[in-house]
């Protein structure tokens, strides 16, 4: 039998590995993604058990080899906790796991006891809902204050304070069976009765400081996650206001063309079908700068179109190595949108705009300069119309500081928009973005 001032050694020790070990495995982004999936498959359960039963067995093992080194032992918290989580069936494959070590060292009761306890568990997490076990707090005191106090203004049954109570007696028949078969089961054994109150109350509180501070990863999870959304809806948002203001201008343009050049129309409608079909399509938010340039071009087809090809003049200057790296949808046709209505139309002669594209150091630089009749710095300041807004909004909430957008034009001789964004190859999903 142990005495005292190893057992309160003991209990203080155990209470820093499991918090070390609950620390340790949340930092896994697997781990995380496997705990608090919505569905798993079976072989990611059996990766997410692994995180915890292979410290934690080896923690038994640690137990029987090294002398007075009884904090490793959580077998009865861990059994508890995979029975709350993801239910019996695996609390009774994690019990078989764990009593491994202990059957080897003859302690054959453990198998049972923690095959009970794995049963238990299990059943009282089918039981009570998922959310009360999440907020299941290793503050005692507080969860008995906080019972008192609510029962007495509206007496009910509170389902923590029962698991609470289900976790202390799973303990106190651990404790007495150790008493009674001190061979053939391991348990913390004391003849004092406060002592021994401590070594039950220890086990609701790992089960809770695992389950609070994984509680806590799962809260800032669910957070990335609405940001995301919330990301995703806004630039939904922004998307429908960019199509709306393309389909105006066209619209207009081919309704200049309706009575004086009608084949030429016709054409423009049948180029305006291919851009809308393209555009219903269910767009990634990042495609390659290929396809980009091919919608691009186009919208462009129809602008030349409508000025003639001898006033409106394209050239393109892209590196081939660029043609692969992924950027925003539609992103280029409202700066050629701008660069026509605000820097071209405007001139008898018309003019050239200029595509250009290329990888440097500080990631994928994309420019689009007319020849145009220039804007003024204020406008140059804020950018000019609908379009440009909406490029530098989201190239904002896409990349944050990561993306760089300058705008710089001479009266007179033209307008060159700059813009660099992280290079993001065709196996990447979504740019990096910035919290």
């Amino acid at each position: 039998m142990a005495d005292h001032k190893l057992i309160l050694i003991t209990l203080l020790v155990k209470l820093g590995i499991a918090a070390s070990v609950a620390s340790a495995v949340g930092r896994s982004r697997a781990f995380q993604r496997r705990l608090l999936a919505h569905r798993r498959t079976p072989l990611e359960t059996v990766e997410m058990l692994a995180f915890v039963l292979v410290p934690l067995t080896l923690g038994v093992w640690a137990r029987i080899e090294v002398p007075n080194f009884l904090a490793a032992d959580m077998s009865l918290e861990t059994v508890t906790l995979v029975g709350l989580l993801v239910g019996p069936g695996w609390a009774i494959l994690s019990a078989m796991v764990m009593a491994v070590p202990a059957l080897l060292h003859r302690e054959y009761l453990a198998l049972p006891f923690l095959l009970s306890v794995g049963m238990v568990a299990g059943i009282a997490g089918m039981v009570i809902e998922q959310e009360e076990i999440w907020s299941f707090t290793p503050f005692v005191d507080l969860s008995l204050w906080r019972w008192v106090r609510r029962n007495l203004r509206q007496p009910k049954v509170d389902r923590q304070i029962l698991l609470l109570l289900l976790i202390v007696g799973m303990e106190a028949v651990h404790s007495w069976l150790a008493w009674e078969f001190p061979r053939r089961i391991f348990a913390l054994r004391t003849d004092a009765w406060w002592l021994r109150a401590l070594v039950w109350v220890s086990a609701p509180v790992v089960v809770g400081i695992w389950l609070k501070m994984w509680n806590v990863l799962r809260v800032e999870m669910k957070l990335e996650e609405q940001k995301r959304l919330l990301l995703e809806a806004r630039l939904d948002a922004l998307q429908r206001q960019i199509n709306p203001h393309f389909l105006f201008n066209t619209l207009n343009s081919i309704g200049s063309l309706v009575r004086q050049r009608p084949d030429e129309a016709r054409v423009m409608i049948l180029k305006l079908a291919s851009l809308l079909r393209a555009m219903l399509k269910d767009h990634d938010t990042l495609v390659p700068l290929r396809e980009e340039l091919q919608f691009t071009e186009d919208y462009l087809e129809i602008e030349i179109v409508r000025f003639g090809r001898e006033k409106l003049r394209v050239l393109k200057e892209i590196e081939p190595g660029a043609l692969d790296a992924r950027v925003p949808s539609i992103l280029l046709q409202p700066l050629v949108e701008n660069s026509i209505k605000h820097g071209l139309e405007p001139r008898i002669a018309g003019g050239t705009i200029t595509l250009r594209s290329r990888c440097s150091a500080d990631g994928l630089l994309i420019e689009v300069e007319d020849d145009g009749v220039g804007m003024a710095e204020l406008a140059m300041g804020r950018g000019t119309g609908i379009g440009m807004k909406l490029v530098r909004d989201r190239l904002q909430m896409l990349y944050g500081a990561e993306a760089h957008f300058h705008v710089q034009s001479r009266p007179g001789r033209g307008t060159r928009v700059s813009l660099t964004i992280p290079i993001a190859d065709a196996a990447e999903d979504q740019p990096t973005i910035e919290r």
